[in-house]
Order: C-alpha cells, then sequence, then structure tokens
C-alpha cells in the first residue's frame, strides 16, 4: 500500500498511481485528525471524494504516531493525551475516538487503536502494552457503527513469542476482519524482525487477510510473503526516493552519484516504467542536484512502479506454486543484500 499521509501519496496523482497498479492506498489518521480535522472531511463527501480517489483505503489508528511523537504524548488506560505537534494544543484520543475518526474519513479498513511497543522492551512492559492493546481492541469493536468497513486487530507483544502468542489469541477472540503484525521495524535488527514474523504467522487465521504495519524494504517484503504476510506499507518507496535512492531489480541506486553524471543508460533496464523507458540516470541525477520539482515525482513514480510490480510478480509466483524459486532468483539478482535461510 503506497503511504498517502496527508491524503495524497506525496509527488503523485491518483490517475498515476491507479496507472502503475495501486489497489489501495494508506492514508494517516492521526495527520488527518490534526489537519484538516475529520469532520471537514465527512462535510465534503468523505477521504475517497476529497482526495479523488475511487478504489480502496486503509486508515492506521494513530498509534504509532503516538509512539513516534512519545515526547509529546501520555499514555493512559483511557487513552493517549498528546500535543498536536503543529501548534502544541492539547488533544485526547481513546480507542472509541479512534474508531470514529476512521467512521469519519470513511476508509474502506480501519485498525484498532493500539499501544505500540518499542524496541528494546522489558517482558513486563511488552505484556503491559499487549494487554492494554487487547482492553482498547474491545472498546474499538464494541464503538463500530460502520458495517461497511472492516476493522483489523493488531497483535503487539513486543520480541517475545509467548506475548505475540497470548496477543494473537485474544484478538482471536475477540473477532476482527484481518490481523495485522504491529511493533515491528521499530529498531529491531532484520534477523529478529524476521524470526517475529516467521513464529507469528501460525497464530493469525489462514483464511483472513494478514497485514505486517510498517515494513518496506523490498527483500522484507520477500521475506513477509514467505512467512505467511499479505499486506504491506511504508514510507520507504516514496520517502527515499525524495533523498535520491532508487529501487531496482539489482539493488538500490543512490542517485546523486557522481558516477551517474554520464549514464546514459535506465535506473532499471529490466523496469519498463514511464521513467526507465523516457529518462537516463544522468538526467535524473541533473533533476535532483538542482532542486527540480521534477525529480521528486519521476524518482517517486519509479520507485512505487517497482514496489507494485515487485507484488504483483510475487503474486504470479505464488499461484504458480514457484515462489521459493523466485525467491532465489530474487537475491541472486542483487548487490549487498542478504539472503535467508540459504536462499
Amino acid at each position: 500500500m503506497p503511504v498517502g499521509t496527508q491524503a495524497t501519496v506525496k509527488a503523485m496523482t491518483p490517475e498515476e498511481l491507479t496507472g502503475i497498479g495501486a489497489q489501495i492506498i494508506l492514508a494517516n489518521t492521526y495527520h488527518l485528525y490534526i489537519r484538516p480535522g475529520h469532520e471537514l472531511i465527512r462535510r465534503l463527501g468523505g477521504l475517497h471524494r476529497f482526495m479523488h480517489w475511487d478504489r480502496p483505503i486503509l486508515t492506521d489508528s494513530g498509534g504509532f504516531q503516538v509512539f513516534s511523537l512519545n515526547e509529546l504524548s501520555r499514555i493512559t488506560e483511557e487513552g493517549v493525551k498528546f500535543q498536536s505537534h503543529l501548534d502544541g494544543s492539547y488533544h485526547v484520543i481513546t480507542p472509541e475516538g479512534a474508531v470514529a475518526i476512521q467512521e469519519a474519513l470513511g476508509s474502506d479498513i480501519a485498525m484498532c487503536f493500539d499501544e505500540c511497543t518499542p524496541y528494546p522492551a522489558t517482558r513486563e512492559y511488552a505484556r503491559n502494552s499487549l494487554e492494554r492493546t487487547t482492553r482498547w481492541a474491545c472498546r474499538c469493536r464494541a464503538a463500530q457503527q460502520r458495517h461497511d468497513q472492516a476493522l483489523f486487530g493488531i497483535v503487539q507483544g513486543g520480541m517475545y513469542r509467548d506475548l505475540r502468542e497470548q496477543s494473537a489469541a485474544e484478538l482471536r477472540e475477540i473477532g476482527f476482519d484481518g490481523y495485522a503484525l504491529g511493533g515491528l521495524s521499530v529498531g529491531e535488527e532484520k534477523e529478529l524482525m524476521y524470526e517475529v514474523m516467521e513464529y507469528a504467522a501460525p497464530f493469525l487465521p489462514d483464511d483472513q487477510p494478514r497485514y505486517v504495519m510498517g515494513i518496506g524494504a523490498p527483500e522484507d517484503l520477500v521475506e513477509a510473503v514467505w512467512h505467511g504476510f499479505d499486506m504491506f506499507d511504508c514510507v520507504m518507496p516514496t520517502r527515499n526516493a525524495r533523498n535520491g535512492m532508487l529501487f531496482t531489480s539489482f539493488g538500490r541506486v543512490n542517485i546523486k552519484g557522481a558516477a551517474y553524471a554520464e549514464d546514459s543508460g535506465p535506473v532499471d533496464p529490466e523496469c519498463d516504467c514511464y521513467v526507465c523507458r523516457n529518462f537516463s540516470r544522468a538526467y535524473l541525477r541533473h533533476l535532483y542536484r538542482c532542486g527540480e520539482i521534477l525529480a521528486s515525482r519521476l524518482n517517486t513514480y519509479h520507485n512505487l512502479h517497482y514496489y507494485l510490480a515487485l507484488m504483483g510478480q510475487i503474486r504470479q509466483a505464488v499461484a504458480a506454486g514457484r515462489f521459493a524459486e523466485f525467491r532465489r532468483e530474487f537475491y541472486s539478482k542483487r548487490q549487498g543484500v542478504q539472503s535467508f535461510d540459504g536462499a
């Protein structure tokens, strides 16, 4: 899911996203609550009309933003009291409030309000955090009014296998339309991230969506699918594009590098996107070094095309029963990317 934090995937029009195969995007509950406000968006016809996007939208609950902006927030059993990062004003979001905000936004998939466990965290902290997340999940389910909006529960528990199992069991007892693995990509090593995905997947239903929140390196997506997960989001393809980092079938390209000053080749010879068909590495480097807006536009277009094409290739490989072979080929092409499990 390309990330559209402020009701826009930065540098891309909705038509461009559709053209490169985006099926669903993510929008941010916290940021849209702060500005322009969920009630304004409701009055203007909901998020789909507001941003001119007629395909599905998932809204996160705002829990991760509370975690990432924790110097401005205080967590209690009732919810979270925090200061706006824009003007310092005080706000409170409760589980019920998080559901109401997302219902006003009108997304197709809403997320339960959760406490994102930091890393590292003691077992006691992780247990208390997951148990609060379970209690909040109960309140979110009870508060749900819209039945045309799916609601996903979020599994917490830090890096502790038994706590992840406890969290998943408690959420399954409540019953949700899909299940997400939260509290990953928060500073832990990749090997530990993959270990958690490997042992947590069997705790979740195999006939409902499984979503790993906030992961986004291409190898992370391949490994998550390998371990049985279906849905992903990350700002990495768009944010890195604006910083001159491009993703390709053979690894990452830092387009700022002097080595590309006279390089007439495409970013990725295996890519058939608009950018690779029409522009050279030298030109993209020139745009970036000049600070041209088009640099962000073209870099973002390429990165999102790469990610969406990668996911399409993964789906085809899974359907054909050859994902293990695809995984080996993926790593064999890439420069400086570690393979896992002897792939």
